[in-house]
């Protein structure tokens, strides 16, 4: 087994500094470990915090710690080196259902989608038979999963088999789909957001492929992960970081001025595609009552358990009870 050290280097980790320039606490404030995922958007809402002063404000310094990729992110979370990190909700229902305690505060519900050329033919799921598709991720992708239920109840369409599927890393899909080597892509959505600005259309999102199993509104899909001990041990500190991630994201829908430190971090090469990644995000702040999402998250949930079994979900059938955290010290 690697030592901590050695585990901390292979998953990539390394400290940075988040702190405003010149900023001095006036008072001792509790620090608190955010994984940041290259390219992420937790690094655009942590710079916010910072650069507006909202972490000093609540008690607390927020650090940054660089993580390589997502699974880089799990393993840090899972040995300590980090608070918390922004994870999917099946993998923190997962955690939760296999005994370790761990809480999940909604994040943003912005999603993938099916992209085609703007030029294409293609109108409706419908038209993917015979074409070539392209998946981020791989076969048990939840996108994926819900788009081959929606196309088999909806237009009687076994996408496995009537198109060609390829599966593989979603900056390769993309750039094939922009060659004409693919007729569509199932990208993430900053990937979506990128192509829009070229020119590129949506031909179904997330949220449509999930209308069709039910669900009345936008999900949180991502979510900060916690463990309910820390919450236990320090409820002030971590409630108080859950107010700087809303009041970053009240900052960011409500003045241009406030994208000034995140514009560096989006890598954005115009003007077109910041105002594509600059719309999305914002279209994903939760807004929703918790108790309307988590019934929505519910109804998802129970079809992917069902299309995913337990590759996917593990064992728990249903959303494990005390889940979810409104973000208050209580839990």
């Amino acid at each position: 087994m690697l030592s901590r050290r050695g585990l901390m280097a292979a998953a990539g980790l390394w400290p940075i500094a988040l702190r405003a320039a010149g900023a001095q606490p006036a008072v001792p404030q509790t620090s608190l470990k955010v994984g940041l995922l290259p390219f992420g958007t937790v690094s655009w809402e942590a710079a916010v915090i910072k650069a507006e002063g909202i972490d000093a404000a609540e008690g607390l310094s927020v650090e940054g710690v660089r993580l390589a990729g997502s699974e880089a992110a799990r393993i840090a979370f899972q040995g300590g080196q980090v608070d918390t990190i922004v994870s999917d909700l099946l993998w923190a229902a997962r955690l939760r259902a296999e005994g370790r305690a761990v809480k999940f505060l909604p994040y943003s519900s912005t999603e993938g989608a099916l992209m085609v050329p703007g030029g294409s033919s293609v109108t409706g799921v419908a038209g993917l038979a015979g074409k070539r598709l392209g998946v981020a991720g791989g076969p048990l992708d939840k996108n994926w999963l819900l788009l081959r239920a929606r196309a088999r109840e909806k237009d009687g369409l076994d996408l496995e088999r009537e198109a060609q599927p390829v599966f593989g890393a979603p900056p390769l899909l993309m750039r094939k789909l922009e060659t004409g080597e693919l007729d569509a892509a199932l990208l993430y959505w900053t990937f979506c957001a990128r192509l829009e600005a070229r020119g590129f259309r949506r031909l179904i999102g997330a949220d449509g492929i999930a209308e069709a199993f039910g669900v009345e509104g936008p999900i949180a899909l991502l979510g900060y992960v916690f463990d309910e001990a820390l919450l236990q041990r320090q409820p002030h500190a971590v409630a108080g970081f859950a107010r700087a991630s809303a009041r970053a994201k009240q900052a960011l829908a409500g003045s241009d001025t406030a994208w000034a430190p995140v514009r560096p971090l989006m890598a954005a090469e115009d003007e077109a595609t910041y105002a594509t990644l600059k719309r999305a995000f914002l279209d994903g702040i939760p807004r929703r009552p918790a108790a309307a999402e988590r019934m929505d998250a519910e109804r998802l949930y129970a079809v992917l358990a069902r299309l995913g079994g337990e590759r996917l979900v593990g064992t728990a059938a249903t959303l494990p009870d005390g889940l979810y955290w409104d973000g208050g010290p209580n839990g």
